[in-house]
């Protein structure tokens, strides 16, 4: 298997990773321009983000042969992004927006090796049944929404808030896992055998 880098710091990701199979690979986070059109449709802006992570991650890493996997993934409600929450009243404002609703947890995955690079979009619809007043405060106090985008995590308590999920799960945690794993398939990477064609 060749050099796999994956351009983010998140555990969720890490984990993911590990759990296909991929246990050795390097960490590098560079800085990126994460700024975009807040116009273009949901897929288009983590799309641009990824892209973004990922070209300055093979800048850094100057291995043309490394794998590089970088990803982005944002919350939508009513064409909204809802990202992290700057306190506990901004949290409860995104539960409480979220109660009862259906909102899209969307992912742009960007695997480069060399010059070939390629971008790929998942969408997952989430739906949350209605939550008190009190189960919302009670959550916030657990701390696990304050790094988390849309304030919840689904690999968390927040489970108990959801009542459906139509696509993928991974992708709500954070990396889409068919998905990468049909990016990784184009790049001569075989997650099915002990040793990657490469």
């Amino acid at each position: 298997m060749p050099r796999i880098i994956l351009a983010s710091q998140s555990p969720r990701r890490r984990q993911l990773l590990g759990q296909i199979g991929i246990e050795h690979f390097d960490i590098l986070v560079p800085e990126a321009d994460e700024s975009y059109d807040p116009a273009l449709p949901p897929e288009e802006i983590v799309c641009s983000i990824c892209r973004k992570k990922a070209d300055a991650a093979r800048a850094l890493a100057c291995d043309g042969d490394a794998v590089i996997i970088a990803a982005d993934t944002m919350v939508f409600l009513d064409g909204l992004r809802l990202g992290k929450p700057h306190s506990r009243e901004d949290a409860f404002a995104m539960l409480s927006a979220l109660s009862g609703r259906t909102h899209l947890v969307c992912t742009g995955v960007t695997v480069c090796r060399g010059a070939q690079c390629e971008t790929r979009a998942e969408t997952t619809e989430v739906c949350f049944r209605p939550m008190t007043d009190v189960e919302k405060w009670d959550y916030i106090r657990t701390g696990e929404p304050m790094d988390k985008a849309g304030a919840y995590g689904v690999q968390g308590k927040a489970a108990l808030f959801v009542s459906g999920i139509r696509g993928d799960y991974f992708n709500v945690m954070g990396l889409p896992l068919h998905l990468l794993g049909q990016m990784l398939a184009d790049f001569g990477v075989s997650l099915f055998s002990e040793e990657a064609d490469t």
